[in-house]
């Protein structure tokens, strides 16, 4: 595809598969959904903040819109379980899912690791880190998956929104505006009008989340949405506003691993695509790179080529699937 057509193509896309939250109620949910729903939260020192989230999820199981609540918790040291447990959530410890694979290497990782166990037909990634969490978070992702007609085709759903930093409304997000936008423009033009491709909400059909490949690291929203595109096509790929998400941001010194991440991930893909010539085995910085930009010592000795967990469809040890609470009976016939 050329370069304008590619272009033109993420416009058509971005007017056919862009929603707002509010056409998505809890009711509509409830009432239209044909699959059972897990929604996973990944979790690392969140007891402030999961508590609530997960409260929200229970209420939402309560009105029948999901099915299953998983917290993933990385061994954190604040008593994020056992609220996230008191709340009314099953909290698996990340350290304790396919060990045979070695120490969890990241939220992708653990993401990876947990699909197993997860029962629903579809599955629903929220964050466990943000402030005033509100159902829309879910209900808007798995509105294009529930809800026809936009349900017959979509099988992916990645959310967008407002992050201010502050009173003056100055905008979050900046690696993914300064890093993930630019570079799926210039590199994979078919996605460049997806809002935000690293938010870290997201909703997809199981069977497509087994099939694909998962980065451990920072690079695991770009590398799945990038992944999820090739499987199944624009037409297969939705995008949910959900207004306003706030938490808390990472200052500017520690942009820059994950800014690495990213692009790294963007880069491992290409070279997949043969887009890009085979990556060397270690990047050396010259001396010269590294007194231009002393700041970027701290970073120069993590790896180029991010690690890549294969599609978990393919791993013969994974756990057997843990059956949904409340699987919701399949449609009557007409």
């Amino acid at each position: 595809m050329s370069a304008s057509a590619a272009v033109r193509a993420a416009e058509d896309w971005a007017k056919a598969r862009t929603f707002h939250h509010s056409r998505y109620p809890v009711a509509r949910i409830a009432s239209e959904r044909r699959h059972s729903v897990s929604v996973c939260v990944p979790a690392r020192e969140c007891a402030a903040t999961v508590g609530e989230v997960v409260g929200v999820l229970a209420a939402l199981r309560a009105a029948g819109a999901i099915d299953e609540i998983v917290v993933v918790d990385a061994a954190s040291a604040d008593g994020t379980a056992g609220v996230a447990e008191r709340a009314g959530a099953r909290v698996l410890q990340e350290g304790e899912l396919l060990g045979e694979y070695g120490p969890v290497l990241g939220k992708g990782d653990a993401m990876w690791r947990a699909l197993p166990s997860f029962g629903g037909e579809l599955v629903c990634f929220v964050d466990g880190d943000t402030e005033g969490f509100g159902e829309h978070f879910v209900t808007g992702l798995l509105g294009p998956l529930v809800c026809a007609p936009e349900a017959s085709e979509v099988s992916f759903v990645k959310a967008f929104y407002r992050r201010p930093l502050d009173e003056d409304g100055e905008g979050g997000g900046r690696v993914n505006q300064l890093m993930a936008r630019p570079a799926l423009a210039l590199f994979y033009p078919e996605l460049a009008q997806v809002r935000q491709p690293l938010a870290g909400e997201v909703a997809a059909r199981r069977e497509l989340l087994e099939a694909l490949p998962f980065t451990t690291g920072y690079g695991v929203e770009v590398g799945m949405l990038i992944d999820a595109w090739r499987r199944a096509g624009l037409a297969g790929i939705a995008q949910v506003d959900l207004d306003e998400h706030r938490h808390h941001h990472q200052p500017l010194s520690a942009l820059a691993p994950m800014a690495q991440a990213v692009l790294a991930t963007i880069a491992a893909h290409l070279e997949f695509d043969e887009l890009l010539d085979p990556w060397p085995e270690r990047f050396e910085p010259s001396d010269a790179q590294l007194d231009a930009e002393a700041k970027w010592e701290r970073i120069v000795d993590i790896d180029p080529m991010p690690t890549e967990r294969p599609p978990i469809a393919s791993v013969a040890a994974a756990p057997a699937v843990v059956p949904a609470p409340a699987a919701i009976p399949a449609p009557a016939a007409e």
